[in-house]
């Protein structure tokens, strides 16, 4: 059983998606729509900007659902996955790969997405911290206990929680998390409070945007970031995709169900290789890469 999982924010680098585009007609005719839907040169911006440049959300995001969507797309008849999955804006990649969504609906939606969050960032101060070597349910009681918003954002492996919420709480929590024996508790450098109440105002910008995109049935399940289990019902799928701005990402749990369910291969689409990494840690045995043309 083969899983294809695309990556979320944070896997983006300068040169992303040239190599691509100089190989491929389809390829190309992809980023021309691109630019026309965003109505910017993201390819520029992806070939040549700079790590800040990138760096910014409304960027960040559709350059990576681009990066990841396209090269599925250019694998034609190799692309033959029994389940796909991806992680926070990946899951937006996933079903244009499972065909739930086309590619020009899905980048509509990640455009929006982007634009949704930045609001909601600015809004309020807000961060995400990661904390390493502590056990889960430790995590989500401290963070229960404190004042303010704080609470798991990002389920990434076993020893890794991502934490999400105001500044203030997220401070406190990192404290009280170390004295209960974190390996390391690291406010991140991001934009704000991904996965978190705070997100609720881009919810509901983005939950409009989704309900008027149709969405066809895929031609194999998605192991969706708020419920960690194979989902196929296009209505299904998209309450779940509304659910996840202020749900927790539970990667460890769909790497859980998909291993349970039979996965054998794993092939990362897009840029980096954060998500093989994750599950070599559940399974040695596992066979994990890269998707390449």
């Amino acid at each position: 059983m083969k899983a294809y999982v695309f990556p979320g924010q944070g896997a983006q680098f300068s040169g992303m998606g040239k190599d691509l585009y100089e190989q491929s007609d389809l390829a190309k005719s992809l980023f021309a729509k691109a630019n026309e839907i965003l109505g910017f040169d993201i390819q520029k911006v992806m070939f040549e900007g700079s790590d800040d440049e990138l760096k910014q959300t409304k960027v960040t995001q559709p350059a990576i659902f681009i990066h990841s969507t396209v090269l599925a797309s250019c694998l034609g008849e190799d692309f033959q996955p029994n389940m796909v999955a991806g992680h926070s804006l990946g899951e937006f990649s996933a079903l244009v790969a499972n065909k739930t969504l086309t590619f020009e609906d899905g980048l509509k939606l990640v455009a929006k997405r982007a634009e949704a969050m930045q609001k909601a960032c600015e809004a309020q101060p807000s961060t995400m911290a990661a904390i390493l070597g502590l056990d889960d349910a430790i995590i989500e009681r401290i963070c229960s206990e404190i004042d303010g918003v704080v609470v798991p954002a990002n389920y990434n492996s076993p020893g890794q929680l991502v934490i999400s919420g105001a500044v203030p709480a997220v401070e406190e929590a990192c404290k009280r998390l170390s004295e209960a024996g974190a390996k390391r508790a690291l406010i991140l450098q991001v934009g704000g409070a991904f996965h978190s109440p705070l997100m609720e105002p881009a919810r509901e910008e983005l939950a409009a945007a989704i309900e008027a995109t149709h969405f066809s049935t895929p031609i194999c399940p998605i192991y969706q970031n708020v419920n960690a289990t194979a989902v196929s019902s296009p209505e299904e799928i998209k309450i779940n995709l509304i659910a996840q701005l202020t749900g927790a990402v539970k990667w460890t749990q769909i790497m859980e169900s998909m291993l349970k369910d039979g996965c054998t291969e794993v092939v990362e689409v897009g840029p980096g290789k954060v998500l093989q990494g994750l599950f070599k840690k559940m399974s040695r045995e596992l066979a994990v890469s890269s998707a390449t043309l």
